[in-house]
């Protein structure tokens, strides 16, 4: 509880305390008038203020005036004790709310830890600490055992173990060792590191994270936008109402030759006020959403607005990439067949692919073996969806799939193998082959029944690699539907096609690991990036970004969103019916000041209390 909910706490202590004493004070009206007004004044001094600055400023409908007349109503009828327990009420339930946003706030503010203090730069043999926004690319920093690291870099020098629980939700360490890239946000834990920066400060994994969890509440979804317009447009009519009904009642009656009984009439519609208040609903699916982007933040899963937290609960199809979404991406070289000297094979195809950052041109580089000597190597051209073509020592080498060497009208010698298949010509011969294997991730296959037990209609996976390897891997994890050898363009064409075929209230989602998918992410109903650490391409162009690689995630992120959104309808349509419940028996004398606290404050911290749920994300 911060200073302000004390003080605030300490105000609702001191006002209650007082109520019940001069509730046995034997006095007056006059006296009574008095002393009651010590505790309505200590207790709402504040909401009578705000409600003073809104008619000031013309903004007089909101819920602070709804409080100050129906309180005020209630004293000059001789009702003090009822005035000043509506008031009471009224700020316990904002205390209340108050706490329970502070709490869902709690999840999104330990993500804010991740941002670092300083960084750590050697000068003249002594360590000095610099604002981490005045780090060059290419600065040597230093991070001691304890510290965050403050930008992302490869590590130079040093051995550790990386806490990133901060980042994925997993408490699992990472061991890292020179050559490794290393991010921001990553708590180092053991040996000391000196780490090459590749980025500045504002465009590191840190910034990008922290930018996009501060600007989630600025995207609302339609269920929050309908709150706002309906508050906009019902506290106004509420008030008309309560006016009407303390002034037609009577004058009817005065026409009649009746006793107009104007007293009754106000109180009924100062009680008509005290129940209209619409805080419930206000308050608590804002905080709805809000606990919710807090629980999946907590869980690892960064959503980037409520839009599409609702929109991710309305999921029926699940289209996925393949390499690094499903399968670990991780490729190693398990065949050679060549017509030249196999280690010459290896070396040319290793060398041409060596400007690519593709699992593949790792994978061909580890076999390799050594030091990869850049000058060799000119006029790279990399084909989308094909392979790349580069001058290795003045020899023009080709490294790429099927469709490259038939492009190039190559004569070549075809694998049947399951695999990724990379074929290499020199000279406009054909050279060899290296085949190239990927395992499906420990959880693949569990995810993929996860989301058909949660209703997915359809499961659908696009690769650009060979069919015989995309059919492999979709009979293992249980997907029926695959499309394989697609370019870039190709995965857009199917999403579009996927897109026309579904039924409009219904969503699809695509998962990707958002550096070649980009295009996909941004066309999908919702884009979901995949082990997306690090990837600028992902953290911009997905709605939902997976802070590790676990397919698992997706299944946390469509349970979390749809209870979200089952908390959101509970709130409405309990909030609404007993307000309009309360309302009819207000209007006609059947509801007094005290079952309207409950209708209001009642109502609200119900509401409230059902929202922070979402926080209870279960372990997996």
């Amino acid at each position: 509880m911060n200073k302000k909910q004390k003080k605030v706490l300490i105000r609702i202590i001191a006002a209650a305390l007082l109520i019940i004493a001069v509730s046995f004070i034997p006095a007056g009206r006059v006296v009574q008038f008095v002393l009651f007004m010590i505790p309505y004044l200590i207790i709402g001094y504040d909401i009578l203020l705000k409600a003073f600055k809104g008619i000031k400023n013309r903004q007089v409908f909101d819920e602070n005036f709804l409080m100050a007349v129906a309180t005020v109503g209630a004293i000059v009828l001789g009702d003090y004790k009822e005035g000043v327990a509506v008031m009471l009420f009224y700020q316990i339930g904002e205390l209340f709310q108050s706490y329970a946003v502070g709490k869902s706030r709690k999840n999104i503010s330990e993500l804010m830890d991740i941002r670092p203090d300083y960084a750590n730069i050697e000068r003249d043999g002594k360590i000095e600490k610099v604002d981490p926004d005045e780090v060059a690319t290419g600065t040597v920093i230093i991070v001691q055992p304890g510290e965050k690291v403050p930008i992302d870099g490869i590590i130079i020098e040093g051995n550790t173990t990386l806490n990133t629980s901060a980042l994925t939700g997993e408490s699992l360490p990472r061991e890292a060792k020179a050559g490794d890239e290393v991010i921001s946000g990553c708590i180092n834990m053991t040996g000391l590191l000196k780490i090459k920066t590749t980025k500045e400060f504002g465009e590191s994994t840190v910034s990008k994270i922290l930018d996009l969890v501060e600007n989630s509440s600025s995207k609302k979804s339609k269920s929050e936008n309908f709150i706002s317009r309906f508050a906009r447009y019902y506290t106004p009519a509420v008030c008309y109402g309560a006016l009407a009904l303390a002034v037609i009642p009577p004058l009817v009656c005065l026409a009649l030759g009746m006793s107009p009984e104007w007293g009754n009439w106000i109180y009924r519609a100062l009680t008509f006020l005290v129940i209209s208040c619409p805080c419930a609903l206000v308050i608590s699916i804002p905080l709805s959403f809000f606990a919710g982007i807090g629980g999946a933040s907590k869980a690892g899963v960064l959503v980037k607005g409520s839009n599409y937290l609702e929109a991710v609960s309305k999921t029926k199809y699940v289209v996925f990439d393949k390499t690094g979404t499903l399968t670990q991406g991780v490729f190693e070289v398990i065949k050679v067949v060549s017509e030249i000297e196999e280690s010459k094979l290896i070396e040319y195809a290793a060398l041409a692919e060596s400007y690519s950052s593709h699992p593949i041109s790792k994978s061909l580089q580890k076999a390799f073996g050594r030091e990869i000597d850049k000058t060799r190597v000119t006029d790279v051209s990399e084909i989308s969806g094909e392979g790349v073509t580069a001058k290795v020592d003045e020899k023009i080498v080709a490294a790429g799939n099927a469709k490259l060497m038939r492009n190039l009208n190559i004569d070549y010698e075809e694998c049947d193998d399951a695999g990724t298949v990379v074929y290499i010509a020199v000279d406009g011969q054909y050279a060899g082959y290296v085949l190239i294997a990927d395992k499906a991730k420990p959880h693949s296959k569990e995810a993929v029944a996860a989301l058909k037990k949660l209703g997915i209609t359809k499961t659908v996976m696009l690769t650009g690699d060979s069919d015989k390897v995309a059919q492999s891997v979709a009979n293992e994890l249980g997907i029926r539907q695959v499309f394989s050898e697609l370019l870039p363009g190709d995965k857009v064409n199917k999403v579009e096609e996927l897109l026309e075929a579904k039924n409009p209230k219904e969503t699809l989602a695509f998962v990707g690991d958002g550096i070649n998918d980009a295009p996909v992410l941004s066309r999908a109903d919702i884009g979901i990036a995949m082990g997306a650490l690090g990837s600028d391409a992902a953290i911009e162009a997905a709605d939902i970004v997976l802070m590790d690689d676990d397919p698992l995630k997706i299944v946390k992120a469509i349970k979390i969103a749809r209870k979200c959104m089952c908390i959101v309808y509970e709130n409405i349509y309990f909030a609404i019916g007993i307000k309009v419940l309360c309302l009819i028996l207000g209007a006609v004398g059947i509801a007094n000041m005290w079952l309207a606290i409950f209708a209001d404050v009642g109502v609200m911290v119900i509401a409230v209390l059902n929202a922070i749920r979402v926080l209870l994300v279960k372990k997996m």
